[in-house]
Order: C-alpha cells, then sequence, then structure tokens
C-alpha cells in the first residue's frame, strides 16, 4: 500500500481522536497525520483520507474526481433517511409498502409521524396524520402506552411516555411553558430530570410517536458485577429494563458490516409498567428512571449500567416467569420422625427457595444471544435496504464509510406458542455515536472496532489494484465475519457518474 494523508479532527471527542490515530498507527506504512486542511491539501489532495466529525470533512473533496487525486471520507454527505427519526419512519413505511414480508414488518415498533409548533395544532393531527393512532388511545387499553421521540433530537432529549391524547396535549403545553421560561430566564427550581430530557418545540417541528414495548427482557446486571464480588441469589435479583447498543459499519456503496461485540446498557432502577406506576405529585408526569436506558441520561453511574451481551449468558430471565406450577422441590433426606435442628431447617429453605426460583426463572443461553445477533443482522440489512430506496435522503458513495450507534430494544414472550421467544425491535441509529458513554472497562472494544475499521475500509481503498488485502475484501461473503466484524448486506449502488 502506499503513502496517504489523513486528516484527523475530533476536537469535542478526545476519546474518538485517540482510537482513530490509534487505528492509523497500526497501518503499514503509517499515513502522515494532519488536523487541519490546509489549502494546498483542498486544491491537490494526491492520496488523502478524512476521518474526522462531520461538520470538519470538506464534503468537495469528496465529491470531487480530481485527476491523480483519490479521498475517502468517513462520513457519506447524504444519510437523513438513516438518522433522522422521522425520516427513518417514512423510509421503512415506504419499504414494507413494496415488501410487505420483510423482517422489518415486526423489528420495529409501530410509529407515526407529527410535525407541529404550536400544541394548539394537535387537535387537527388527530383527525388527519394521526387518525389512525386516535382510534388506538380511544380503545383505553390501560396496557397501551405510547413514547414521544423529537425527529432531530438525541442523548433522551424531549422523550416523554403518555397513554392519552389529554396527556400529550400536556406535554406539548409543557414543551412551550418551558421555552417560555429559557426566554424569561426563569431556570429556579426546574426539576433535573426535566431538564435532562427538555426540549425546544419552537426549534423542533418534527417529532414520531411510537406504541412503547411493554414485554421488554428483564435482566438483572448485579448478576454480572464489576467489582469482582459475588452475584445475589436467584431470589435477590431485580428485572431491569435494557437496550443494545450495536455498532456497524457502512462502506462503498454499499458493504454493511455489524461489529460483533454488543454493549447492553440498563436503566438505574428496576422495572415497573408504566400502568402501574406512580405519578409525580408536583408534575403528574412518569418517573421516567426505569424506562430510559441513555448513558446520556445516567453520567452519574458512570459504567455500573454497562456490560456486554455476551456476558449475559447465565443471567435469569426476569421478565416472566416460566408458565404452569414451579417444579416440586425434593424435601431434605432425614429418618422418619427425626426432628430437625434450626440450622438445618434454615438451610433446607434457602436450597428450596433457590432451586424454585432457577425453575421459574430461566437463564439467558449462547444460543439466545446467537439469535438475537442473527435478529439483529436481518433487521439493519433490511434497513439499510430501505434506505437505498430512498436515494433522495440516502446517498451512499464509493469513496466514504461511516460508523453508526444503533439501539435495538430486545422483547421477550415466554409464550410456548411464541414464534419468537426473544425478538429484537429497532429504536434509532446514530451517526457520530457518543462512544465515551462505554466507560473505561470496555474500551478495549473500541480500540478492536476502529482497528477493524481501519483494516476493512481504509486499506482496501488505498490499495493497489490485485493486492491480496483488496482481494481479500472482496471475497468476503455474507454472514461470514472477518476482524469481529460480520458482513450482512452488499448492495452495488449506481450513480449518475457511472460507479
Amino acid at each position: 500500500m502506499e503513502d496517504f494523508t489523513a486528516f484527523v479532527s475530533w476536537p469535542s471527542a478526545p476519546l474518538t481522536d485517540r482510537l482513530v490515530r490509534n487505528a492509523l498507527d497500526c497501518i503499514s506504512p503509517k499515513p502522515t497525520i494532519v488536523t487541519s486542511l490546509h489549502p494546498d491539501l483542498v486544491s491537490s489532495p494526491g492520496r488523502l483520507l478524512q476521518w474526522a466529525t462531520y461538520d470538519a470533512l470538506d464534503h468537495a473533496l469528496t465529491f470531487s474526481h480530481t485527476t491523480g487525486s483519490k479521498v475517502l471520507s468517513s462520513s457519506y454527505v447524504i444519510r437523513k433517511a438513516l438518522i433522522r427519526k422521522h425520516f427513518l419512519s417514512r423510509c421503512i413505511h415506504n419499504y414494507l409498502t413494496k415488501h410487505p414480508d420483510s423482517i422489518l414488518s415486526w423489528g420495529v415498533p409501530r410509529t407515526w409521524e407529527l410535525e407541529l409548533s404550536f400544541a394548539d395544532e394537535l387537535d387537527e393531527l388527530w383527525g388527519d396524520d394521526l387518525y389512525d393512532l386516535s382510534d388506538e388511545i380511544d380503545k383505553g387499553d390501560p396496557a397501551k402506552w405510547w413514547i414521544l421521540k423529537p425527529g432531530m433530537a438525541d442523548r433522551g432529549m424531549g422523550l416523554r411516555l403518555f397513554r392519552t391524547k389529554e396527556q400529550l396535549q400536556a406535554i406539548f403545553e409543557e414543551f412551550e411553558q418551558d421555552d417560555s421560561e429559557d426566554e424569561a430566564g426563569d431556570e429556579e427550581g426546574r426539576d433535573a430530570e426535566r431538564r435532562d430530557t427538555a426540549v425546544v418545540t419552537s426549534q423542533l417541528r418534527h417529532f414520531v410517536i411510537q406504541e412503547y414495548l411493554g414485554n421488554p427482557l428483564l435482566l438483572d446486571p448485579a448478576e454480572v458485577p464489576l467489582d469482582g464480588s459475588q452475584a445475589p441469589p436467584p431470589q435477590n435479583l431485580h428485572g431491569h429494563k435494557f437496550h443494545l447498543r450495536v455498532y456497524c459499519v457502512a462502506s462503498g456503496a454499499i458493504k454493511l458490516y455489524v461489529y460483533d461485540r454488543i454493549l447492553a446498557l440498563f436503566s438505574a432502577v428496576p422495572y415497573t409498567p408504566p400502568s402501574q406506576q406512580g405519578r409525580n405529585d408536583d408534575t403528574d408526569e412518569l418517573d421516567l428512571a426505569a424506562h430510559l436506558t441513555n448513558t446520556s441520561l445516567q453520567t452519574d453511574r458512570g459504567e455500573a449500567g454497562v456490560r456486554l451481551l455476551d456476558e449475559l449468558v447465565g443471567c435469569h430471565v426476569l421478565s416472566s416467569p416460566a408458565h404452569g406450577p414451579g417444579r416440586q422441590q425434593p424435601k431434605p433426606r432425614r429418618a422418619m420422625g427425626q426432628a430437625m435442628d434450626p440450622d438445618s431447617i434454615s438451610a433446607a429453605k434457602q436450597q428450596q427457595a433457590e432451586g424454585t426460583s432457577d425453575a421459574q426463572f430461566p437463564t439467558v443461553t449462547s444460543d439466545d444471544v446467537s439469535e438475537i445477533k442473527r435478529q439483529i443482522a436481518g433487521v439493519l440489512s433490511e434497513t439499510f435496504k430501505a434506505a437505498v430506496e430512498m436515494s433522495v435522503h440516502f446517498q451512499p458513495l464509493p469513496n466514504a464509510f461511516e460508523l453508526y450507534g444503533i439501539d435495538f430494544v430486545v422483547t421477550h414472550d415466554p409464550s410456548p406458542i411464541a414464534p419468537r421467544k426473544f425478538q429484537v425491535n429497532l429504536l434509532e441509529i446514530n451517526s457520530e455515536p457518543a462512544i465515551e458513554l462505554t466507560g473505561p472497562r470496555l474500551t478495549w472494544i473500541l480500540e478492536d472496532l476502529f482497528k477493524g475499521i481501519a483494516k476493512t475500509c481504509i486499506v482496501p481503498f488505498f490499495a493497489t489494484d490485485g493486492s491480496p488485502v483488496r482481494d481479500d475484501v472482496q471475497s468476503w461473503q455474507e454472514g461470514e465475519m472477518k476482524e469481529n466484524l460480520r458482513k450482512c448486506l452488499y448492495v452495488e449502488v449506481r450513480g449518475a457518474q457511472g460507479w
């Protein structure tokens, strides 16, 4: 491979900057790293890698085809179909219209889009864009809840749960009130959680409403202790909601690779269904701590709620006890009529309690984890196919690659006739994911991920034709894993310039 220049700039993400530089150090020969694009370099880029934040990239260079130059950039220029919630919803809806049997028909929660600037606009939407949601809400099912998400916000901003039209109306009125307080400079007495999830309605017009998934898979992260202590016994476990953070890399036009090491991010408090949860006396709002698993909202916990999906093998499934009565536990052996001393009685009760818990709550198996990963790969493959078909808002380029952080929640259906015991559900796709929230314990997986990106996306691009490294990438089959990256999609996208 010939030498090239690497433009690296992550001014607000020092961890990403370090990971990028370490990954480039593993390339031979090492590129020349620069931290700014000088006019001479822009006018004559030669062999140039731009591995930087989206705002720092020179997108004109990405589109340029100057004779003698070869430019690779770390982001697609147009990808709203993936990273904006309302565009993603529309993208998947359009795809399912053409492909109703796609895995996306069950791998994505039901979603509605709405566009409004003021709360009083909601009345008109109930009879228009939200008419079918209106019918669902009017049924009054106490177990049915919905979650409101701003289309362009991230890190948990603006998330709210509601069950009735009146509650949704109150949410938008609260947003408007918050805007007024901000303009007046009145911050005194505002609730900390509301501030953490606040959103400025006047600056955001697009929202989505998703069906709240009320049957999440519940586990207790305490079964994977971080300090080397002993895990609590089954009868002392508490079910916590969590979501999966999956890293995937799109390369060229277009291949998709899913990183095999997946994070599980747990809520701070045990899960309680919203229908069984009390409301705050002052604000009449639900406490979202049991429902929001975003690490951006739990920075005070550090990495306490972060585990690897593979580490959860053997954890007890606390979502729902197995159907039917628990297995009858054998009585302790003793001679007929023989009295038991108090210590023996206590030990027998403890043994019986543990046995009953094991019978009622099965454990996560390695096969379960493999099935979850298989579903994730299938959902992501179809999602990117859907985005490719929405060519106005997603345009993969042959000289670009991009890292995404994808959020999934796993639902649990213990019924023996359920089509899937554990089912993944796509929540959102994030560009430039907040990888620093992974925590120091698992930073090594990020180092491995970025080195894999360098070997999979960068080295082959700058390699000469016919080189073994380029041939190796071209022969990579779907479903095959290299560098802990599993290839799950290969689609040839043809553009106006013939690539």
